[in-house]
């Protein structure tokens, strides 16, 4: 099979395209922070959607169907996942009362970081991948099985946390001292940190000594948060293409990037989605089984696509048809 790694062209076409984007936003759109209105949310998901599905076709046109079905599935799938993301930015936000208008650059840095760590968790864990390979064997009459010890590790860890994500009860992060958070801890301990925000400034001097702000240590947190779900994430994508680490890069990618303008646009939204969860533990269970059985029986990235697919479409119809009660619309306002 032909892999994107072979098309540099395209490599540097995503690159150019993701820079240019991220200078848009950060020095025209956004220069000044301001409280992103839902419509800006909308149209900021249709742009970065409509990038990822023209890439996409793109991928199709050049490389393949198989390539395009493999962008699609890991797409989706880290789309899918990153919606835990969601929930969890709300109670940041709320805990430490971020003003609205300060939640875009906390999120823009925390992406900035996402699109560093998960560019060395995608290309060491191929690298791993392709070094723990085990001699070829016969097990239980089949013929020249092909195991991979890391590729197993994750198909086991997959299916305990989807099983786990399925009978999770009500989040108990919803009481959580972000400040104990590792991401936090960090901050606090190699800097002073200010009562008050300091406008949407991470540090300010006093008397000649740099202070970190309370801004600084939200977007600590939430780096911290990413790499914590990139374990769930990361591990699912590698199902998908394995010996391809730039078709998981740039679907990464294109779904955080998204990530900013669905959390502005959902998170007043978001006990509208109270089954998804399901369907995402459905999913884990899914990619983790797919990997254990994967030197015994391929399972085809276009019928991947489609399972995901299908299970994303049922978790959230079924949450439209009975939904979570709504509480208090809190939504993204914290405690201003």
């Amino acid at each position: 099979m032909d892999h994107l790694i072979n098309h540099p062209g395209l490599i540097v076409g995503f690159s150019i395209v993701i820079i240019i984007m991220l200078l848009l936003d950060l020095g025209v759109f956004n220069k000044k922070s301001h409280e992103v209105s839902n419509k800006e949310a909308l149209i900021w998901s249709v742009v970065w959607i409509s990038l990822s599905m023209l890439f996409s076709g793109v991928i199709y046109w050049i490389v393949g169907w198989e390539a395009f079905t493999q962008f699609q599935s890991a797409y989706w799938i880290e789309k899918a996942l990153s919606v835990d993301n969601l929930f969890v930015f709300i109670m940041v936000f709320g805990f430490f009362n971020v003003p609205k208008y300060l939640h875009h650059k906390v999120l823009f840095w925390g992406i900035i970081g996402a699109l560093i760590f998960r560019a060395i968790f995608i290309f060491t864990g191929v690298e791993l991948i392709n070094m723990t390979y085990l001699p070829e064997m016969d097990i239980l009459g089949v013929q020249d099985v092909e195991i991979n010890v890391i590729l197993s590790l994750f198909g086991v860890f997959l299916l305990v946390a989807g099983i786990k994500s399925w009978s999770a009860q009500e989040d108990t992060d919803e009481n959580k001292d972000f400040t104990k958070s590792p991401g936090a801890k960090l901050v606090y301990r190699f800097f002073n940190v200010t009562k008050n925000f300091e406008g949407d400034r991470f540090f300010i001097y006093e008397q000649g000594k740099r202070i970190a702000t309370p801004l600084f240590v939200v977007v600590a947190v939430i780096e911290f948060t990413d790499l914590i779900f990139a374990v769930d994430s990361i591990p699912a994508i590698f199902a998908i293409a394995p010996d391809d680490p730039f078709i998981l890069y740039t679907s990464n990618i294109f779904a955080i990037l998204g990530l900013r303008a669905l959390y502005f646009l959902l998170a007043n939204f978001m006990h509208m989605f109270s089954k998804l969860h399901y369907g995402l533990a459905v999913i884990l269970a899914f990619i983790g089984v797919k990997m254990l059985i994967s030197p015994f029986y391929h399972i085809s990235s276009p019928l991947s696509l489609a399972v995901v697919g299908g299970i994303l479409i049922v978790s959230v119809v079924i949450s439209f048809m009975f939904p979570a009660p709504h509480e208090e619309d809190e939504g993204i306002e914290g405690k201003e």
